[in-house]
């Protein structure tokens, strides 16, 4: 792939970097990248990756933009309310980078469509803010051994892990297990979250994709990285290794098909982001 003079200015920064150069800004330009979600997390996950080159960005969502939204989801503005996300995220991408291609998706993500949607992606990030959609995420992107990141953020905390498929690493539900009972959670709706909280923890989403698709650095695999905002501190929980109870990646699985769960926290529509 040759390099036009709009390239070359535009990722510069990149070419310059021994660690990316041509060669890894070609494997940018390559890569198809697919975002759940189009709000916090996924406002600043899916403006940066558009702004690296990354040639293909899916975005799903299927929820319209509301006013209590614009305090933390910089990819929509006052203009955008009332409509799909997905069409306000992929205007703000195009007009980032136009070279690019964003698919949307204006729908639920469910167990029915989850599997065929991921198929066509290299990487996933899961900028949802619900247990129920994080669960269905994991297990359809575990059965079919595409990595992913997660994140969530809840008042001035968030976290971020990452799973690859091939390694002892533990998934999402290694960790967790199971959603919790419903209202045993507070809601972004109940307790709130600071704005910048989702820039920062969505960036380092879009962060962790980059890296995947370089081969660059020091993946969260195998770690719990959390911030808190109050302390301005960053903390890493070393995790232990593949649940050999789990019941999607274990020795036992129980799991060989994606499911819905009742959804349990914060918005009630799967792909929007608190």
């Amino acid at each position: 792939m040759a390099f036009t003079n709009e390239d070359l200015e535009r990722y510069s920064r990149h070419l310059i970097l021994k660690e990316v150069g041509p060669k890894g800004q070609r494997k940018l330009l390559a890569a198809k990248v697919l975002i759940i979600g189009a709000g916090g997390l996924g406002a600043p996950a899916a403006m940066y990756l558009a702004a690296a080159g990354v040639g293909t960005i899916g975005i799903a969502d299927a929820d319209v933009v509301d006013l209590s939204n614009l305090q933390r989801q910089v990819i929509h503005t006052t203009n955008d309310i009332g409509r799909p996300k997905v069409e306000s995220a992929k205007e703000t991408m195009l007009a980032i980078n136009p070279g690019i291609t964003v698919n949307t998706y204006y729908d639920f993500i469910t167990a029915n469509n989850i599997g065929g949607i991921i198929a066509d992606y290299d990487f996933v990030i899961d900028a949802t803010d619900n247990f129920a959609a994080k669960f269905l995420i994991n297990d359809a992107c575990v059965l079919a051994k595409k990595p992913f990141v997660h994140a969530g953020i809840i008042r001035f905390q968030g976290q971020v892990m990452t799973w690859v498929p091939g390694a002892e690493e533990p998934c999402y539900r290694c960790v967790f297990r199971e959603p919790p009972p419903k209202d045993a959670v507070p809601t972004c709706r109940q307790a709130g979250v600071i704005g910048v909280m989702a820039g920062i923890i969505g960036c380092l989403e879009a962060l962790e994709a980059i890296k995947y698709i370089l081969g660059l650095g020091d993946l969260l695999t195998g770690r719990l990285l959390t911030f808190d905002a109050i302390k301005m501190t960053f903390h890493e929980v070393k995790l232990p290794g593949r649940s050999r109870g789990c019941a999607v990646c274990g020795d036992h699985p129980t799991i060989f098909r994606p499911f819905d769960y009742e959804q349990t926290v914060c918005e009630d529509k799967i792909g929007a982001h608190s």
